[in-house]
C-alpha cells in the first residue's frame, strides 16, 4: 500500500495549525467510488472545522474538504460512472487528499469543457445556491435578485444560477475589484456594501424579490428593508460571523418571507435529490452559462493559506486546492 498526501486536524487552533502528512492511501468499500483527487474546493465550513466551530465535528485528527473532482478509479457494478470517467464528488469530508473514496450517490459527470479546479467549486456552492433560489426562494423568470458577498464563491454562483434561470441580478460587494468579479460572473448591476440600502431603493424603487445573503451580521435588517411585498430573504450562512437578529413585525407588515437555506440537511434526507440537482444543471455547464468563477489555486502544501483568505474574507470566486 503506498501513501497519499493530505491535509490533517490535529488540534481545533484554526488554519494556522493544520499539517500537511503522508497518510495510508484510501481503499474503498464495494459499495463506493474510489476517486483520484485533482483538485479540492475551499469551503468556509473548513475554515470553521479548523476551530471545531461547524455542526459536523469529526474526531481528531481528521482530513477536512467537503468537495472534489478527478477520474473514477474504481465503482461498483452497475454504478453511473465506471474507472477513467471525469467526476465531481461531494465526500463531505475527506477531500484535501489525493484520493477519496465515496458513496455513488455523490458523484456526477463533468463535461469536458469543465477544467478539474472549475469542477471542484461545483457541489458546495452550486447546489446549494440551486437548492435556495428554485426550491426554497422560488424564483421565476423575469425577477430580480440582491447578492451580497456578490465576489465570493457563493456570490458569483448566486449571480449565474440566477441568471440562468432567468433573473435579473444586483451584486452587492465591499470594493471596486470585487465588484468587478461580480460583473464578470454576469451581474447586472453592481452597489457597493456601505450604503447598499439607499442604492437599491434608488435603482428599484418597489424593492427586490429576493435577498440572497451568505453573509448575514449588520445587513439583515436593512437587506429585510429592500424587499418588495411578498419578497424573499435567503438565509444561507453568516461569514460576517454575527448570527443577527430580527423584529419579526417587519415579515408582518410587508408580508415577506425570511427563509432558512439549510441544503445538507434537506438532502441527506432525500439523498436522491442531489442527482436530481445535477441533471437540472449539468446542461448550464455544458453551454457554459455556469462557469465556476475561479479565484486562486493553491497547492496541497499551502492549504493553510487557502484556508486564511476565506477566514479573512480576502478570497475573491472560488478557492482551489491543487492535490497533484
Amino acid at each position: 500500500m503506498w501513501n497519499m498526501r493530505a491535509v490533517q486536524v490535529t488540534t481545533l487552533d484554526g488554519p494556522d495549525a493544520i499539517e500537511i502528512a503522508d497518510v495510508a492511501d484510501i481503499e474503498a468499500a464495494d459499495n463506493q467510488v474510489l476517486i483520484d483527487v485533482h483538485a479540492a474546493g475551499v469551503t468556509f465550513p473548513d475554515v470553521l472545522q479548523t476551530r471545531g466551530l461547524y455542526q459536523i465535528k469529526p474526531p481528531l485528527p481528521f482530513t477536512p474538504g467537503s468537495e472534489v473532482a478527478g477520474v473514477v478509479v474504481s465503482a461498483p457494478g452497475g454504478s453511473h460512472v465506471k474507472p477513467g470517467d471525469r467526476v465531481v464528488a461531494f465526500p463531505g469530508l475527506g477531500g484535501f487528499a489525493q484520493r477519496v473514496a465515496v458513496d455513488p450517490a455523490v458523484v456526477f459527470p463533468l463535461a469536458d469543457n469543465v477544467s478539474f479546479e472549475a469542477g471542484a467549486g461545483i457541489p458546495m456552492n452550486y447546489l446549494t445556491v440551486h437548492f435556495a433560489l428554485l426550491r426554497r426562494g422560488r424564483l421565476a423568470a423575469g425577477e430580480n435578485v440582491l447578492v451580497h458577498g456578490a465576489a465570493g464563491g457563493v456570490g458569483t454562483a448566486a449571480i449565474q444560477v440566477a441568471k440562468a434561470f432567468g433573473a435579473e441580478v444586483i451584486a452587492v460587494v465591499s470594493s471596486d475589484s470585487k465588484a468587478a468579479v461580480a460583473r464578470d460572473a454576469g451581474a447586472d448591476h453592481t452597489i457597493l456594501a456601505a450604503g447598499f440600502r439607499d442604492a437599491v431603493k434608488e435603482q428599484f424603487p418597489a424593492g427586490v424579490d429576493i435577498v440572497v445573503d451568505p453573509v448575514g451580521g449588520d445587513r439583515m435588517t436593512d437587506s429585510l428593508r429592500c424587499l418588495r411585498a411578498e419578497g424573499r430573504h435567503l438565509v444561507i450562512g453568516f461569514t460576517a460571523g454575527e448570527i443577527p437578529s430580527v423584529r419579526v413585525n417587519r415579515l408582518l407588515l410587508n408580508n415577506i418571507d425570511l427563509v432558512g437555506v439549510g441544503w445538507g440537511a434537506f438532502w441527506l434526507s432525500n439523498p436522491g435529490y442531489l442527482q436530481e440537482q445535477w441533471r437540472a444543471l449539468a446542461p448550464h455547464f455544458e453551454s457554459g452559462a455556469l462557469a465556476p468563477v475561479v479565484g486562486e489555486v493553491v497547492a496541497l502544501d499551502r492549504a493553510a493559506d487557502a484556508l486564511r483568505a476565506l477566514d479573512e474574507r480576502r478570497a475573491t470566486g472560488k478557492v482551489i486546492l491543487a492535490t497533484r
